[in-house]
């Protein structure tokens, strides 16, 4: 079982988590704390289209991935079904409309009968956490915001360690960094206006930037 019972440990978690092989490992374990089988890490990418996606990190198996497709994938973190920040997990339904019978049926023929799905913002990105199960009631929802948690930690420590996101750093100033900062927790124009004592135009050309 995961426990988040101290700063010290999950200050190790995130530095175990800085290597791809680490993170892959800690998801692995939330994913037995929760009673899921499988994992997807998958964050929006518009540099590869309308819908393009970039995979962070993925126990699915190549097959499942292809069937379903990138077309898929959207369509489950854009729909409804997708808990936010503080949000209760609901699952994805069998029967859900935005799919289509072919993307149903390949979930269901690999092993995905029951998901879970979570928007996860942080570093100025939002990833989102694909948990499934190969039976419906496998999975114990209260768990969930935990492991989500946990999630951001592991997360956290993986994207700082990558060039991609120092170069980014590197190319923003403070101040938009600590704009991204509060517009990743959910902070509005106005909200984050405040907080840096600028004018909400000012802070939509940070975030532009």
């Amino acid at each position: 079982m995961i426990h988040l019972a101290s700063t010290r440990e999950r200050h190790a978690e995130t530095t175990r988590t800085s290597t791809r092989a680490g993170l892959s490992g800690l998801m692995r374990q939330i994913c037995a704390d929760v009673g899921a089988g499988c994992y997807l890490l998958v964050e929006p990418a518009a540099e590869r289209g309308p819908k393009g996606l970039r995979i962070v990190a993925s126990n699915w198996i190549y097959d499942a991935l292809e069937e379903l497709g990138g077309e898929g994938i959207f369509a489950i973190i854009e729909s409804d079904h997708v808990a936010g920040a503080g949000e209760a997990p609901r699952p994805l339904p069998a029967t859900a409309p935005f799919l289509s019978p072919q993307e149903r049926l390949a979930l269901q023929e690999y092993g995905h009968c029951e998901m879970f799905v979570h928007r996860l913002s942080l570093r100025g990105r939002s990833v989102f956490a694909l948990f499934s199960a190969f039976h419906a009631g496998s999975i114990l929802p209260a768990r969930l915001p935990r492991a989500v948690l946990m999630c951001r930690y592991a997360l956290d420590g993986y994207f700082a360690a990558t060039t991609e996101v120092s170069a980014l750093a590197g190319a923003l100033s403070e101040r938009e960094r600590e704009c991204l900062k509060w517009v990743s927790e959910g902070k509005t124009t106005d909200e984050v206006a405040l907080i840096l004592g600028v004018s909400s135009n000012t802070v939509n050309s940070y975030v532009a930037h």
